[in-house]
């Protein structure tokens, strides 16, 4: 399709799929820190003294803007050094801030926790894709990523039922004199942390494959001084260093980029007079997040510009981003929010939530993306946008679902149509993720996710939970805070069509624009 004869393997080794199980595991652990916040969040609340629009921006704006801007420079060092190696570091890191988030006393030591889980999950994912890609062949490759990607599901299900029995047993146990002084939200937190420092010494076992080998594609010999290109990467995107790598790329760059960081906090001025006081930290975070992300794209044109081309030069890429970006945008505000409407609004205990949310929301999303990562692939077999198809599936059948739950008269109800909205929506990320990588090169496959992930936490995780909160404080309707947001989709189906309509020629092309720009493919 490309050019070139797809010389590589046609089977997964049974050592591919050992990976892959290790993955699921590192990725379930991934989102039972990053979501276990959202059965904790009426505990929070009372003991820290803080509202909805503040849960909304420690679910989403705190931990999702620090996730995609360090995930670009982590993304790349996942295309230059060993990715085992990175993930161990990062789980690490994540299950230790993890552990640290349960001795939080305030608002703020909670949030510069969620900041450094962010940093640290940012490292899963870039460098999870690329080993799947790897490993797997390209007909295999929506399959694996989905089997993956489940992890989501799974984490986030498990999150809730494990967060919600930990609360309940530890306050019954020491409703007064407990250990340490915490509560038992605090004691939640470090028993999922802990766990991952453990499996972080596993994934530094695994071998590490040959990049490109699933395809036969020759790739460049391994970078020289990855560390070196990594903080240059990381220069070039984390402020204010963006202004001392923008400078190094000559005066026109130095004065469009401090532009650029202008019209950004002029901006984030203008949302927090609009939006309050309280919104200081969110359009302070979502600015910052802006910003990183012009500066990287911007030296990513200049230092590579055939990743570039490929990536955001590329609509058909683009749109596949803004596309699930939006769906994301809507499932991480029912995720952030879910177990608390239904506590507040039927007085459901968090033990009754976590097991009637969490249970069905692993099984659900877990049948959703993987069946919607088999049906990608086989509808990729018979057209070459047919991984698009599930892409807008996935985006515009939630919407009854979620309108039903968040209108529901009882919490039977509402458990009803949650598993099902789940399990429409989590059918594309498989699809989606699978259609980024098929557009770029083996070496590229690491930046492409961060970019990817840019889309589903700067779209997605910083403004879903953050706009539901915001909205639910200013009308005093959690329901109408989450419904609110199904007016954006129907821009995620003018991105899914664009998406569908541009990947053929995207995908065909993609070695011949690579070389037009550089690359010696």
């Amino acid at each position: 399709m490309d050019g070139i004869a797809d010389t590589g393997v046609q089977r997964a080794p049974r050592y591919a799929w050992y990976v892959l199980a290790i993955l699921v595991l590192v990725y379930v652990l991934n989102f039972v820190d990053r979501q276990i916040i959202a059965i904790l969040a009426k505990d929070i609340k009372r003991d820290l003294g803080v509202d909805d629009q503040f849960i909304g921006f420690l679910f989403g704006t705190a931990f999702g803007v620090f996730y995609a801007v360090f995930g670009i420079p982590l993304g790349r060092l996942a295309d230059s050094w060993r990715r085992t190696w990175l993930m161990t570091l990062g789980l690490a890191v994540w299950s230790g801030m993890t552990t640290l988030s349960g001795f939080a006393r305030s608002g703020t030591t909670l949030a510069i926790a969620r900041v450094g889980v962010g940093i640290g999950e940012a490292t899963a994912s870039p460098a999870a894709y690329s080993l799947i890609s790897d490993w797997f062949p390209k007909r295999l490759r929506a399959t694996a990523l989905a089997l993956y990607s489940s992890g989501i599901y799974i984490g986030g299900g498990a999150s809730l039922f494990i967060g919600g029995l930990i609360v309940k047993r530890w306050d019954l146990a020491y409703p007064v004199h407990a250990p340490l002084g915490l509560r038992g939200w605090q004691a939640a937190f470090m028993a999922v942390g802990i766990p991952g420092l453990i499996v972080a010494l596993w994934i530094a076992t695994l071998r590490e494959p040959r990049r490109g080998q699933s395809e036969g594609l020759a790739t460049p010999p391994p970078h020289p001084r990855p560390f070196a290109a990594f903080l240059e990467e990381l220069a070039a995107t984390i402020p204010p260093f963006t202004l001392i790598g923008a400078a190094r790329r000559g005066g026109r760059a130095f004065r469009t980029n401090v532009l650029v960081a202008v019209l950004v906090a002029l901006a984030a001025f203008a949302a927090i007079r609009i939006d309050g006081s309280k919104s200081v930290a969110q359009w302070g975070a979502v600015g910052i997040g802006v910003y990183a992300v012009f500066s990287w794209s911007a030296a990513l044109r200049e230092r590579d510009p055939a990743t570039f081309a490929l990536t955001l030069g590329t609509p058909a890429f683009v749109g596949i981003v803004i596309a699930y970006g939006l769906n994301a945008l809507v499932a991480y505000a029912v995720a952030a929010f879910g177990a608390t409407y239904v506590r507040d609004t039927f007085a459901v205990s968090a033990e009754q939530a976590g097991l009637w949310i969490g249970a069905p929301a692993a099984l659900s999303g877990f049948l959703g993306i993987t069946i919607g990562g088999r049906a990608a692939d086989w509808l990729r077999q018979r057209h070459a946008s047919g991984r698009i198809m599930v892409v807008l599936f996935g985006g515009m059948t939630p919407l009854v679902p979620v309108l039903l739950a968040f209108r529901a008269s009882s919490a039977t109800m509402f458990f009803a149509m949650l598993p099902i909205a789940q399990l429409l929506a989590s059918s594309a990320l498989g699809a989606s993720a699978a259609a980024t990588q098929d557009l770029v090169l083996p070496r590229m496959r690491g930046t492409a996710t961060a970019v990817f992930f840019i889309g589903t936490t700067l779209i997605g995780l910083s403004f879903g939970p953050y706009m539901a909160g915001r909205i639910s404080v200013a009308t005093g309707s959690l329901a109408t805070g989450v419904l609110s947001l199904l007016m954006t989709m129907p821009v995620a189906l003018v991105a899914g069509i664009v998406a569908y309509r541009l990947v053929p020629a995207a995908e065909a092309t993609r070695v011949a624009r690579a070389r037009a720009s550089g690359e010696p493919a």
